[in-house]
This record gives C-alpha cells, sequence and structure tokens, in this order.
C-alpha cells in the first residue's frame, strides 16, 4: 500500500481521532506535526491548506475526521 500522511497539531482533537481510526483499521501512516515540524507545514501549505487534520490517501486529501471517506480512500488504494 502506497504511503499515507496525517498532517497534524498540538491540541487536535480530530488528528488524534483520525490517527486513532487508522491504527484500528491497522494501517501504517506517517504523521507530519504542523505544530513543529516546519517542513510538514510548508507541504500543508503547498497543497492549499490552513489546517489540521489533512489525511493523504493515494492522490486524495482528506481534511477533517469523516470516517467514511477514509475508508472509501483507503478501498480505493488498495484495489489500484
Amino acid at each position: 500500500m502506497a504511503q499515507i500522511t496525517v498532517y497534524s497539531s498540538n491540541m487536535c482533537g480530530a488528528c488524534e481521532m483520525v490517527k486513532a481510526f487508522l491504527d484500528l483499521r491497522n494501517v501504517k501512516f506517517v504523521e507530519k506535526n504542523v505544530s513543529t515540524d516546519l517542513d510538514g507545514r510548508a507541504e500543508l501549505i503547498e497543497m492549499g491548506f490552513d489546517s489540521t487534520p489533512i489525511t493523504v490517501i493515494g492522490n486524495q486529501k482528506l481534511t477533517g475526521f469523516d470516517t467514511a471517506s477514509i475508508d472509501t480512500a483507503l478501498a480505493e488504494l488498495e484495489n489500484a
């Protein structure tokens, strides 16, 4: 499976929920905490976002915490 990246920040409840949901699904992902990772913050801004969480799954960029969207993106990535 291709790399999955979660852009998170400190004190972000939705970020914690995204990470916990991916863990529940046994999905490996890379976390980039934009509160401390300046390169990660630059990547987030380059993609046109300024808030977290942003979850990149394949070519899809998901905002917020939406289990249905995450599951759909994971299924599409698995079937690609």
